[in-house]
This record gives C-alpha cells, structure tokens and sequence, in this order.
C-alpha cells in the first residue's frame, strides 16, 4: 500500500522544521513568498501545497521531498548548522492602537447606516463594530480602528466604548436613548453630525458596507450567535482580550480571505 501523506501532517512537519531551524511564521513565510495567515493556514492543514510550493519549503527548510513525503519522516534528524540560524528571531504580535477619531468616525457612519433599523441596539451595534474591525485585519493585516475587544457573554465588545460615547454625548455627535424592542429593554444611538470619510481608505469602507449589508438586519441574538462560533471568540478566555492574529485561524463562513489563492508577489 502506497502511504499519502495528508495535509494536516504536512502542517505539522513543517511547524517542527520551522521551529528546529528557530524561525519565526512571518520569517518563513517570506522566505518562501507566501503570506504568513496563508502560512499558519498550511500549517493548520487547512491550505494545500503544490509541488512548486513544496519545492520552495524542501530548500528553505532543508529536506529532501522524497524524506519529507515519507511515512518515517523524522524532523529532527535534519540538523541545522548554527551559521543557518537567524541571530534575533521575533515572531509577528498584533499590538492594536486605538484611533480615536478614526473609530467615531466609523460609529458615525455605521450609525448612518444602521440607526433607523429598530433592531440595531447596543449589542447588534458593538458586533459589526467587531466584524469590521477583525475582517479588515483578516484580510490586509492592518488594523481598522486599532480597538481592542474584549470576550464578554453576549459577544465581542470594544474596550472603553462606554467612555469614548460618554465623550460624542457632550460633543452632541450622537445620542443616546432607551426603549424597548420586542419586550426586552434597549439602549439605541443617533447620529447627530455626518461622519468625516475623507481619512477612510476605500478598502475600508469596503470592509465595513459588506459587514452592515450582511449583518445590520440580524436580531441581537442572532448577531450573538453567530459572534460565539468565531474562532477568536470562541479561541479567547472569558473577559480577556481577543487577539486579532485569530483571525487568521477562522474556518467558512467566518473567514474573509481566500488562502489557497493568497500568495506575496
């Protein structure tokens, strides 16, 4: 019987060749010419390689495909000089600035948007906020608005909203009201001034119109729901902070990037 090797363990091979050579994903990855979210999606066993591909992570690496594609494959068999070694190693960590201006501006538009649909409270309005934010990063590894997000029960929540709002109230940029909505109690906001796009990329703005247009008409449940099968939500422990490299691990209908195609020029 003629052994196949499977995605899942071609992943693994290469985690255990990358960290023995004591490389970090975003070094790998460029040294290969792929992306380092279409690398960690190789090393998930979630991105297939084609030969070529191989052939350029058998040379980085330093293995022989036939050994490589092997039932007995051994990693650390391959020995790394210390020559081949890179002298600092840092591995890729997202650190978020909150843009202030940029983030009301973002509220503003989204409450431009969404505002007149009697279903956009509090809790549908920090998920799109969410979803905005984590897919831009997903798809171009920049932050939107640098917002941090913590894991709460009803779903992902921007930190220090209730100040930066608190702070667009006595500026009389939005207002705040309470009502009811279907027998439950809601806190909803108004936009009071137009938002400033002139500082939003049109990848932006892109983002964040594909968000509202899929998600602005969902009930808060539903848009919490759905919020608790995203892998950061689901990856991230009660009340910590969700790091946005998670999204790189997210799995259909969640993910926004297209991996098998995604490759650095």
């Amino acid at each position: 019987m003629i052994f196949q090797i499977s995605q899942v363990q071609i992943g693994q091979r290469i985690i255990e060749l990358r960290k023995r050579k004591q490389l970090s994903q975003e070094d790998l990855a460029k040294m290969v010419g792929i992306s380092r979210p279409s690398l960690t999606q190789v090393e998930l066993g979630k991105r297939s390689l084609n030969i070529m591909e191989l052939q350029k992570f058998a040379q980085v690496l330093g293995f022989s495909l036939d050994d490589f594609m092997s039932e007995d494959f051994m990693p650390e068999a391959i020995n790394f000089s210390e020559e081949e070694k890179p002298k600092t190693i840092n591995e890729r960590i997202s650190v978020p600035s909150l843009q202030i201006g940029k983030f009301k501006n973002i509220l503003l538009y989204i409450l431009e948007r969404c505002a007149g649909k009697p279903n956009v409270g509090e809790t549908v309005l920090y998920k799109l906020l969410y979803f905005s934010d984590f897919n831009y990063y997903e798809l171009y590894e920049e932050h939107l608005t640098g917002a941090n997000y913590r894991k709460l029960p009803y779903g992902p929540v921007p930190q220090n909203l209730d100040i930066i709002m608190n702070n667009m109230i006595e500026n009389n940029q939005v207002q705040r009201f309470k009502t009811e909505y279907h027998g439950y109690p809601q806190t909803r906001y108004l936009p009071l001034e137009k938002a400033d796009l002139t500082g939003l990329l049109a990848s932006e703005k892109e983002v964040i119109d594909k968000v509202i247009e899929q998600m602005s008409d969902w009930s808060a449940s539903a848009v919490s729901n759905y919020s608790h099968k995203d892998i950061p939500w689901m990856a991230s422990k009660d009340g910590e902070e969700i790091n946005y490299e998670l999204a790189f691990y997210r799995e259909p209908p969640f993910s926004v990037r297209n991996y098998e195609e995604d490759v650095e020029l």
